[in-house]
């Protein structure tokens, strides 16, 4: 994942940048970037690598090296950015939030037109230096934009910080990621979280349409290009990776894990499940808010059965090997041993990707004294590997778990029914929930269906991306 910040104005705003970015910090743990126009100076930029400490840290020195009455910022999972580039379209700095699928057929026809990249160690190419060979293709920003975002097999929302001081804002073709504009006092803001610029001040103003183009300046607001007229939202932006205080299409984090969890525990009543349940607690971090749904509206008491420490390890996927995190992650929780003993106990996370972690906390949990651990998933079971974002982090779909388990029980075959696996009412369903419960050590499991989650967020299922569960573009 990734996100990104900016503003334009008549005075310096370096400093509400830096906050803005570092609100951010929740989307991605390898690289941080700022870009600052000032009308001595020009265009600056400083890049970081944040995998061993966060944003705030890393740039905590900025204001001695840069200042800028305009700025741009991001907080990037994949390739150092912003980029300075010097194109036929001028000078400017470039920021990307998104994947591209279809890199290497883009480079091969770039190449063969007389482009040249810099390119990173292995031969690789940055992405964002593939995204700007493409908008500088055409002759303006607007047309460049549309170009890419035309052939771009995949999705890219771009900030661009102009040489001037004037800021470009297009979100992706289908509108998958959010991008917010916030006015203050002869001043602009773009973000990817509304609450970054409202925490410096600004009031928000609207969200961008999808495949939407504005510049703003200090002056005000100009769209470039009108927005399309289909959408597909990231439904993850709600049941995972959304920061509780944010706001997407009209619709609050916090406020839709509760209807979530609360539809889950409905689930249950209705169907008899894990009634002897002591307590309900959530997989923290963004599984407490669908728990707390879940224990307001089935009864059961809520608790914490253990704590994240998190002074000195604030992200357990900071470490660069799978083995790392998840020896991180065992070593950040801490039982309450009270609610854990003896304790019949219900646990509900986001989701259920590859499993690996999970399946430790859960062991965890019975070294620490609890007689029973159920599990119920925020979502339904993840059948596709996300090609638009990868916020699973998944490099195939055999690295998710109810793939292996499906191939474990049916072998290939079981692959041409994944809509009956996902289904927990039909007999491949069960068989898949039960085979899951055995592997992981789980009492039982649920997971959240699709009309449930859809229900949760309230928007037209039309307008929602759940391809990673359904496969459906």
């Amino acid at each position: 994942m990734g996100g990104f910040f900016g503003i334009t104005s008549r005075q310096d705003c370096l400093a509400d940048v830096f906050f803005g970015v570092d609100y951010h910090s929740h989307l991605g743990t390898r690289r941080g970037g700022l870009a600052a126009y000032d009308p001595q100076i020009g265009l600056q930029r400083k890049i970081h690598s944040i995998e061993n400490s966060p944003f705030r840290t890393k740039f905590e020195h900025i204001f001695e090296e840069m200042k800028g009455t305009s700025a741009i910022g991001c907080i990037s999972d994949s390739d150092p950015q912003p980029l300075l580039v010097r194109s036929r379209l001028g000078t400017y700095a470039i920021c990307m939030v998104g994947m591209i699928n279809n890199a290497q057929e883009l480079i091969d026809q770039c190449l063969q037109r007389g482009t040249y990249f810099d390119a990173m160690t292995g031969g690789r190419i940055n992405s964002t230096v593939l995204l700007s060979a493409l908008i500088n293709q055409k002759n303006s920003f607007e047309e460049g934009i549309l170009y890419a975002n035309e052939v771009i097999e995949g999705t890219a929302s771009i900030l661009i910080l102009k040489d001037g001081g004037a800021l470009i804002a297009a979100r992706d073709r289908m509108g998958r990621l959010p991008v917010h504009l916030g006015k203050g006092q002869e001043s602009y803001a773009v973000s990817f979280e509304t609450f970054a610029y409202e925490k410096v001040g600004y009031e928000d103003l609207r969200e961008l349409g999808p495949g939407e183009i504005v510049e703003l300046t200090p002056d005000g607001v100009k769209q470039l290009s009108p927005p399309g007229e289909k959408k597909r939202v990231c439904s993850f932006l709600w049941t995972y990776y959304g920061y509780p205080t944010s706001t997407y299409e009209g619709v609050n984090v916090e406020a839709m894990r509760y209807r979530n969890g609360a539809i889950m525990a409905e689930h249950d009543m209705a169907q008899h499940l894990a009634w002897d349940i002591d307590y309900v607690g959530g997989v923290p971090d963004s599984g407490t808010p669908h728990a707390i749904g879940y224990a307001n509206r089935s009864g059961k008491h809520f608790a914490r059965a253990f704590i994240k420490y998190t002074p000195t390890w604030s992200r357990s996927f900071m470490p660069a090997s799978q083995t790392d995190r998840n020896k991180i992650a065992k070593m950040k929780q801490i039982p309450v041993s009270a609610l854990i003993k003896g304790k019949n106990l219900l646990f509900v996370d986001d989701s259920i990707v590859r499993g690996t972690q999970l399946k430790e906390t859960v062991d965890f949990l019975y070294e620490n004294g609890a007689k029973t651990v159920h599990m119920r998933s925020a979502c339904p079971p993840i059948m596709y590997a996300c090609k638009y974002l990868n916020f699973s982090r998944s490099n195939s779909d055999m690295d998710l778990v109810a793939r292996r388990v499906i191939v474990e029980l049916e072998g290939e075959e079981g692959l041409q029914h994944l809509a009956e696996y996902s289904d927990g009412r039909t007999p491949r369903g069960r068989a898949l929930r039960e085979a899951i419960c055995r592997k992981f050590h789980f009492a039982s499991l649920e997971f959240q269906s699709l009309e449930g989650v859809i229900a949760a967020i309230g928007l037209p299922a039309c307008e929602l991306c759940t391809y990673c569960w359904n496969g459906e573009e």
